[in-house]
């Protein structure tokens, strides 16, 4: 019999994302033979991280204040801005050393047969983002835009989403450009290899 609390640590671990009951098992295995205190840092971690993060009110990527470090840094080039699907997926462009302008987070993909909508998304606020540059000094860490690079997944819902964004954001006349066919069709960002990432931005189009 496995005991109660071993198979309720697994249970959670189980929750997470890409993680199996095979996984979760490893894992649990592989904290209990830690020491005491290294839980209890990996346990703290995990609860500062939930209390402290919040969303970033210009990009709504990560942060721990109002602004993130990227959006808040004065050495980003504030004429581009990359649209991505995920928080995650700014981590690995940042990775990649590709790109050093502005980021703006959807925190999903446009996808009916899962029920969601673009009202899910963070859209209205990309919108109304990209509407607030056309008035003069009114918000000095955003733009004039040169270009908007969408940068969703080449799933089925990224490609779906892109368009949506690119109908959507047509009378503003902007350069919209999407990321090059480098990354594998039905890949996501935050599995793609550094390289494919710089290939991926070095071959962006117009769309």
């Amino acid at each position: 019999m496995v005991p109660r609390s071993f198979k309720k640590l697994v249970f959670e671990l189980s929750k997470l994302p890409s993680v199996g009951e095979r996984s979760a098992y490893r894992i649990a295995y592989h904290i209990l033979n830690k020491k005491n205190e290294e839980v209890k840092i990996l346990a703290d971690s995990i609860i500062l991280a939930k209390e402290s993060l919040r969303w970033c009110s210009f990009c709504h990527g990560l942060s721990d204040d109002l602004v993130c470090e990227i959006c808040s840094n004065s050495s980003r080039l504030k004429d581009q801005l990359c649209v991505v699907e995920r928080p995650s997926d700014i981590f690995s462009l940042e990775r990649s050393g590709s790109y050093r302008g502005l980021y703006h987070v959807l925190h999903g993909s446009w996808s009916p047969l899962r029920g969601v909508k673009p009202e899910h998304l963070t859209i209205d606020k990309l919108i109304k983002r990209l509407h607030i540059n056309t008035k003069v000094n009114e918000d000095p860490v955003i733009l004039p835009l040169s270009e908007l690079i969408l940068a969703t997944s080449t799933t089925i819902e990224g490609d779906a989403t892109s368009l949506y964004l690119a109908d959507a954001l047509d009378e503003l006349k902007l350069n919209v450009t999407r990321l090059a066919q480098g990354l594998p069709k039905g890949g996501e960002l935050e599995y793609a290899d550094d390289m494919t990432l710089r290939m991926s931005f070095s071959g962006r189009r117009r769309i």
